[in-house]
């Protein structure tokens, strides 16, 4: 992650898109601040958290991954990663429903959430 986003940025970021209100770059905010938090609580390079357009990150330790494409990696969009991240929305359910998808053998970060923003 490039540039650290602040509570008070993310707060409000995440305020909007829950009320329904955000723009794009407020969207981008909240998502990015969010990876900030599970990157902050889970440390590592051994699964990549993808959420394009807006942000990665690499997490939880273990086998670092350093080139190509990574072993275990988790993907979703905007509208099933703000959710998820927060509680609304239980990782079983967008597992199963294809909002996320998740591969390889520690792609799964459910006993990280929720992040408590």
């Amino acid at each position: 992650m490039a540039k650290k986003i602040l509570m008070g940025e993310g707060r409000a970021a995440l305020a909007a898109v829950r009320e329904g209100t955000a723009a794009r770059a407020e969207t981008a905010t909240a998502v990015r601040y969010l990876l900030q938090l599970l990157e902050e609580r889970a440390p590592g390079k051994s699964v990549e958290v993808r959420v394009p357009p807006f942000g990665a990150v690499q997490v939880i330790q273990g086998p670092a991954h350093t080139r190509g494409t990574p072993p275990n990696v988790i993907e979703t969009d905007a509208a099933t990663w703000i959710p998820l991240a927060v509680g609304e929305l239980g990782w079983d359910a967008a597992l199963s429903s294809g909002a996320i998808r998740a591969s390889g053998t520690r792609a799964d970060i459910q006993a990280l959430l929720p992040l408590r923003p």
